[in-house]
């Protein structure tokens, strides 16, 4: 059941991904389609992140959610945008990534 948890997670990460990516194209929701992926997107990124947390607890769900939304969307943004992380950032989005590693490794609030 843990690993169906996360396999919801990482569904809900990928639909937030492109919901805040299409955020940008509907030009602050003037744009019908890209304004309904955004809706559509979050929509279902909440959705599936209740069903997950009727597994896991809050805390390493969000951790893991915010994190990995922020690393791909700035990613995405780098691709797409051609909006590239300066050093500090790349150094803060790995101290992110570490934080979530510690909260799942090391945290006894984990479900492990």
């Amino acid at each position: 059941m843990r690993s169906f948890a996360f396999g919801l997670l990482a569904v809900a990460i990928v639909a937030e991904v492109v919901a805040t990516s299409a955020l940008r194209a509907s030009d602050g929701f003037t744009r019908l389609v890209p304004s309904l992926i955004v809706v559509a997107g979050y929509g279902l990124s909440f959705y599936l992140l209740s069903l997950t947390l009727r597994t896991l607890p809050v805390g390493i769900v969000y951790a893991i959610w915010s994190g990995a939304g922020i690393v791909l969307i700035t990613a995405v943004a780098a691709f797409l945008f051609k909006q590239v992380p300066d050093l500090p950032a790349v150094l803060g989005m790995g101290l992110i990534v570490a934080g979530v590693v510690v909260l799942n490794v090391f945290s006894k609030v984990s479900a492990h």
